[in-house]
C-alpha cells in the first residue's frame, strides 16, 4: 500500500485506528476472498527485478568502444586495399587485427556475463514464509502472498515477510542491522509515537527483511513489495546509474584521440605522396591506400584492449588470492585512485560480536580482555590479574547473574569454532563468564523454575532458579536497564557479603553506568534476591522489589584489531576513512576514536542533524565530518554523491540491505563476503572474502601498483608507436634527403606495411603484456592518490612519448640513409638491406624503449632484472627479428635480406641511442626537480 499525501505514517497511529484504516479485524484477520482481491489489485509481495541483458547485446556492447572504431577503420581500410589489388593473397593487416578486436571482445563479455542484478537478489534474499491469521484461523503461506491488512503471527526465527504496525509484542527482539546499520537486535513494542522518527527508532514497526531473535508478536501488514522500507532501496537501486571508471574514460580520450591524430596524418602523407610523386598508374594509387593502412596500423596500438584486459584479469586473480574477489576488471584500478574509502561499523570495522569488556561492581572497576565469542582473555582489577577474594565473589555474582537471566546459548561448532544461538548480548555474558571459569560451578549449582520475560514497560527480564547449594531454595536474578533496575534494589553485594544499599554506594552505582556510557559502551545491570517458599511467582509490582545490586558491565561491538593497522596506511596514502553507521552516535564516536579515524573529542553527525542542513551546508558537512551515524539508506547515497561532486573517487564498503545502493553509486563498491547480504554482493564491485578491512588496503595497495604498470605499458606502446608513425611520415615527406625518392618514378617508403605489423606483433604484445606484471618497485602507499583531473597519460607524459618516438624515427631514417645510396650519407647498400637494417633498429629501439618505459622519473638501470617475464619477452623478440632477417621464405613474406654481424652491431647501436637519450632527459628532469625543491 503506497502512502499516500494526508494519510498518517503507521507508526504514529494507534492500533485501533490503523486497522480500521486498513479494513481488517485483529483476532480474525481478512478473509481468503478479501485478500485474494487485493493480490490481484496490489501484485505480489516481491521486490521489481530489473530485466536481464541479452547475451547477444552484452556481445554487440563489447564493440562500443572508440580504440575498437579505429580499429574496425583500420580493417575496412586494409580489405578495400586488398580488393583494388585484385584480391590476390590474404589480406594478412586486416585479418591480424580483426582477430585481436574479437579476441577482446570475447574477453569483455565474459566479465560481462558475471554483471550484477541487485534488485533480482533483493527479491531472492526475501523468499520466506509468513504466519499469517485468515479466517480466524492460523495459517504459513509464502510471504509472495501477504497483502495490506493481513494480521502477522510472530515468534523466534521467524523472518519478517512484509512492513508491518506491532498490534501486540512480548519481549520481541528484532535483528534489523542489514536494514538500519544497528549492530544489535531492537527491543519492540507496540506503544504510539507522537512523531514519524527515523527507521532504527520505529520501535512498533516492523520491516521486510528482518529477523524475530527473541519473543512474540501480532502485527498488522501496512506495506508490500516495492512500497516496504526495502523496495525503496529496490528503487534507489533501480535508478543508480553506473558511472565509467576513471580508466575506462580515459582509454575511451586516448582512443578518440589517436583517431584523430590518425586521419590528420594520414590525410597529410596521402595528400603529400599524391602531390610530390609520379601517379602513372592503378599500381601506384593502391600503393598510396597501402601507405595510409600502414599509417593506421602504425599509429594505433591495436594490442592496448586485449593487454589492458589480460593485465588487469591478472591483477584480479593476485587479489583474490588476498581475499578480494574483483567482479569487474575496470575496478582493479580504480580502487587503486581511491581518495575516500566510506565504511560501515558494524562487522566491517568491529566484529559484530558484543563483547564485556568492562565490570563494574561495588569495590570497583575490573576489566575483561578479549573479543568476540572466543572465551580466552584475562580479568585485571587496577592493572593485575583478578585473585579470588572479595571482588572475585561480587564479579561472579554479576556475571553468572547475567548468564542466568539469559536465555542464548554459546557452544563449539563441528568445526571446531565458538558459535552463539540467541541475542548476541546476552552470549556477551556467556563469553565473560567463562573466562572467569566459574561456567561448570553456576551449571551444577542453579536449576531454572521459571521466566518473567522482558517487557518494553519493565526494561527488565528475570528468571527464577533453584539454588542447590542452599538446599533448593529459590532465587530471582533479574537483568535489566541500569536505571530502572536500580530504583528497584535495597542491598548491595559487597564481597561475599550483603549490605544496605546507602545513598552513598547508589550514586556510586548510578555514576559507574554514566562511566561507561560515556566510554560508549552499552549498559546492563544485574540483581538478585532470595524468594520466600510462600510467595506467589506469579508476575506482579512486588516480586521484583527489594533487590540485591549485584553491578553493571559494559558491552560493546569491538573493533577489529587489524582495521586499526589498515586504516594508518590508508591515512600514509592519503586516503580518507569516513564511517557512515545506522548505530548510536555516541558509540560510533568511540569506535572511531580507537580505530583513529576521528581524534579524540570529535563527534558523529547524525541522519537528523543532516535532513536540517541545506545543500552548501551538507557539501560542508561531508568534507570535514568524517563519522556519521543513524543514517538512512538514502543519507549514505548523498554523502556518496557529496564526495564524487567534489572531485573525489570514493570506495563505499558495507554489508547490508542498507547499503547496497551507496555501494552501486560509489566509484567501487566493496562488498562483504562472510556477512554480506546477496544485495551487497551483487550490487558492488569487490568482494571481501573474510570481511577484512585491511584486505581493502592490500587491494589498494595491489591496485595502484597495477595502474603504475598500466601507465608503463602505455608509455612504451605510445611511444613506440609515435616512432613507427614518424618514421613513416618524416621518411615520405623528406624522401628525396634520404635518397627514398626522386629519380625512381614510384612511391618508396622507409618501411613496408607487413614489416610495421610486424614490429607491432612481436613488440606490441609480450614485452607490454609483461610490463604489466612489473613487481612493485616503489613504496606506491607512500604517495597521495592522483587527483581526479589527472590524467592516466599527462602532458610531460605525452612530451616523454613525442621525443622518445622522434629519436626512435630518427635513428631508424639515419640508418636507412647511411646504407643507402644518395641522401645525406653515401651508401653502397640495396633498398631492401637498406630497408630490412632500419626495419631492425626499430625492433631493437623499441626493446630497448621496455626498460625506459618501466618509470617516468627512475634510471633504467634501476631494477632492471627484477622482472623475469620482460626479460624473457625482450629475448622472444630478438629471436623473432633475428628469423625474420636470416630465413628465407620469411625473407620473401616481409621482403628482408640477410645482415652481417657488423650491420647487427650498428642496428643495435643506433636502437641503443632511445635507452641513452631517455637516462639523460631523465637525470636533467630529477636534477631540476632538486633544484626547484
Amino acid at each position: 500500500m503506497a502512502k499516500q499525501a494526508g494519510v498518517a505514517d503507521p507508526s504514529v497511529q494507534s492500533p485501533e485506528a490503523l486497522v480500521r484504516e486498513v479494513g481488517t479485524h485483529p483476532e480474525t484477520g481478512l478473509t481468503s476472498i478479501q485478500a485474494s482481491r487485493r493480490l490481484q489489485k496490489d501484485g505480489l509481495n516481491q521486490l521489481r527485478a530489473t530485466r536481464p541483458v541479452p547475451g547477444w547485446k552484452r556481445l554487440l556492447m563489447q564493440f562500443q568502444d572508440p580504440l575498437v572504431y579505429l580499429l574496425l577503420f583500420a580493417i575496412v581500410i586494409s580489405v578495400l586495399a586488398w580488393a583494388i589489388e585484385g584480391w590476390s593473397g590474404w589480406p594478412i593487416d586486416g585479418l591480424v587485427i580483426l582477430l585481436i578486436v574479437v579476441g577482446n571482445a570475447m574477453l569483455g563479455y565474459v566479465q560481462a556475463h558475471k554483471a550484477e542484478n541487485a534488485v533480482a537478489a533483493l527479491a531472492k534474499m526475501t523468499e520466506v514464509t509468513s504466519a499469517v491469521l485468515r479466517d480466524g484461523v492460523v495459517s504459513r503461506i509464502p510471504s509472495t502472498g501477504l497483502v495490506v491488512g493481513d494480521i502477522l503471527m510472530l515468534e523466534e526465527g521467524d523472518a519478517v515477510g512484509a512492513d508491518a504496525r506491532l498490534i501486540r509484542a512480548s519481549s520481541l527482539k528484532i535483528q534489523e542491522a542489514s536494514l538500519t546499520g544497528e549492530s544489535e537486535a531492537v527491543m519492540k513494542d507496540e506503544g504510539c509515537l507522537t512523531q514519524v522518527l527515523p527507521l532504527g527508532d520505529r520501535l512498533n514497526m516492523i520491516f521486510k527483511g528482518t529477523a524475530v531473535v527473541q519473543g512474540t508478536g501480532k502485527a498488522v501488514v501496512t506495506a508490500t513489495g516495492m512500497d516496504t522500507e526495502m523496495g525503496s532501496i529496490a528503487q534507489l537501486l533501480d535508478q543508480t546509474v553506473e558511472a565509467p571508471t576513471p580508466l575506462q574514460k580515459e582509454i575511451g580520450h586516448i582512443g578518440r584521440m589517436l583517431g584523430k591524430a590518425v586521419i590528420v596524418i594520414a590525410m597529410v602523407v596521402v595528400v603529400t605522396v599524391l602531390l610530390l610523386a609520379d601517379i602513372n598508374s592503378a599500381s601506384d594509387v593502391i600503393n598510396v591506400l597501402l601507405l595510409g593502412v600502414s599509417l593506421a596500423v602504425a599509429a594505433v596500438p591495436e594490442g592496448l584492449p586485449a593487454i589492458l584486459s589480460v593485465v588487469l584479469a591478472l591483477g584480479v586473480q593476485r587479489m583474490a588470492s588476498r581475499n578480494a574477489i574483483v567482479k569487474k576488471l575496470s575496478s582493479v584500478e580504480t580502487l587503486g585512485s581511491a581518495s575516500v574509502i566510506c565504511t560501515d561499523k558494524t562487522g566491517t570495522l568491529t566484529r559484530s560480536e558484543m563483547t564485556i569488556g568492562q565490570a563494574y561492581t561495588c569495590s570497583g572497576c575490573t576489566e575483561i580482555s578479549g573479543v568476540g565469542y572466543v572465551p580466552e582473555g584475562s580479568i585485571r582489577f587496577q592493572g593485575q590479574a583478578l585473585e579470588p577474594g572479595p571482588l572475585h565473589a561480587e564479579l561472579m555474582a554479576l556475571l553468572s547473574g547475567g548468564s542466568l537471566a539469559n536465555n542464548a546459548d554459546l557452544r563449539l561448532n563441528q568445526d571446531g569454532e565458538w558459535e552463539i544461538q540467541g541475542d548476541p548480548t546476552e552470549a556477551a555474558f556467556l563469553v565473560a563468564e567463562q573466562k572467569l571459569n566459574v561456567l561448570d560451578q553456576r551449571k551444577k549449582r542453579f536449576e531454572r523454575v521459571m521466566e518473567i520475560p522482558f517487557s518494553s514497560d519493565r526494561k527488565m527480564m528475570s528468571t527464577i532458579e533453584k539454588d542447590h547449594e542452599h538446599g533448593d531454595r529459590l532465587v530471582l536474578i533479574a537483568k535489566g536497564a541500569p536505571d530502572i533496575l536500580i530504583e528497584r534494589c535495597t542491598q548491595c553485594r559487597l564481597g561475599t557479603e550483603v549490605v544496605p544499599f546507602t545513598d552513598a554506594l547508589r550514586s556510586k552505582a548510578l555514576a559507574d553506568v554514566d562511566r561507561l556510557s560515556d566510554a560508549a559502551y552499552r549498559t546492563l545491570s544485574v540483581a538478585y534476591r532470595p524468594v520466600a517458599g510462600n510467595e506467589d511467582l506469579e508476575l506482579n509490582e512486588a516480586l521484583e522489589q527489594n533487590l540485591v545490586f549485584s553491578g553493571t558491565v559494559g558491552i560493546i561491538d569491538p573493533p577489529r584489531e587489524e582495521a586499526g593497522v589498515a586504516i594508518q596506511e590508508a591515512h600514509r596514502a592519503g586516503i580518507r576513512v569516513i564511517m557512515i553507521t545506522g548505530d548510536h552516535p555516541r558509540t560510533a564516536a568511540r569506535i572511531a576514536q580507537d580505530l583513529g579515524i576521528i581524534a579524540k573529542g570529535e563527534e558523529a553527525l547524525t541522519g537528523e542533524e543532516l535532513d536540517r542542513l541545506d545543500e552548501q551546508a551538507f557539501r560542508q558537512a561531508v568534507a570535514k565530518v568524517s563519522v556519521f551515524a543513524r543514517v538512512a539508506p538514502a543519507h549514505k547515497q548523498k554523502i556518496v554523491d557529496a564526495l564524487q561532486a567534489m572531485g573525489h573517487i570514493v570506495a563505499m564498503t558495507g554489508d547490508g540491505v542498507n547499503d547496497a545502493p551507496a555501494l552501486k553509486s560509489a566509484d567501487i563498491g566493496v562488498a562483504m563476503g562472510v556477512t554480506g547480504t546477496e544485495v551487497t554482493k551483487e550490487a558492488g564491485k569487490m568482494i571481501l572474502v573474510d570481511d577484512n578491512f585491511a584486505t581493502i588496503v592490500s587491494a589498494v595497495r595491489e591496485g595502484r601498483n597495477i595502474f603504475d604498470n598500466i601507465r608503463k605499458f602505455l608509455r612504451y606502446l605510445l611511444s613506440s608507436n609515435m616512432g613507427e608513425v614518424l618514421t613513416v611520415f618524416l621518411g615520405v615527406v623528406g624522401a628525396s634527403m634520404l635518397g627514398l625518392y626522386g629519380g625512381q618514378g614510384g612511391i618508396v617508403v622507409p618501411l613496408l606495411a607487413t614489416q610495421i605489423l610486424w614490429i607491432n606483433l612481436i613488440t606490441d604484445s609480450a614485452p607490454a603484456l609483461a610490463m604489466g606484471l612489473d613487481p612493485e618497485t616503489e613504496d606506491v602507499m607512500a604517495r597521495k592518490p592522483r587527483h581526479h583531473d589527472e590524467k592516466t597519460i599527462n602532458g610531460r607524459m605525452w612530451l616523454g612519448v613525442f621525443l622518445v618516438g622522434l629519436v626512435m624515427s630518427i635513428a631508424t631514417l639515419f640508418t636507412i640513409d647511411f646504407y643507402l645510396p644518395g641522401g645525406m650519407i653515401e651508401g653502397d647498400q640495396s633498398l631492401e638491406l637498406a630497408r630490412t637494417a632500419g626495419f631492425t633498429v626499430l625492433v631493437f629501439a623499441q626493446l630497448f624503449n621496455c626498460f625506459n618505459a618501466r618509470s617516468e622519473l627512475g634510471s633504467a638501470f634501476k631494477h632492471m632484472f627484477v622482472n623475469q617475464w620482460l626479460l624473457g619477452a625482450i629475448a622472444l623478440s630478438v629471436l623473432f627479428q633475428v628469423a625474420v632477417v636470416h630465413i628465407g621464405f620469411l625473407n620473401v613474406a616481409f621482403n628482408t635480406v640477410p645482415l652481417t654481424l657488423e650491420q647487427w652491431g650498428m642496428c643495435v647501436l643506433m636502437g641503443s641511442s632511445v635507452l641513452w637519450f631517455s637516462e639523460i632527459r631523465k637525470l636533467l628532469i630529477r636534477l631540476a626537480v632538486k633544484y626547484r625543491s
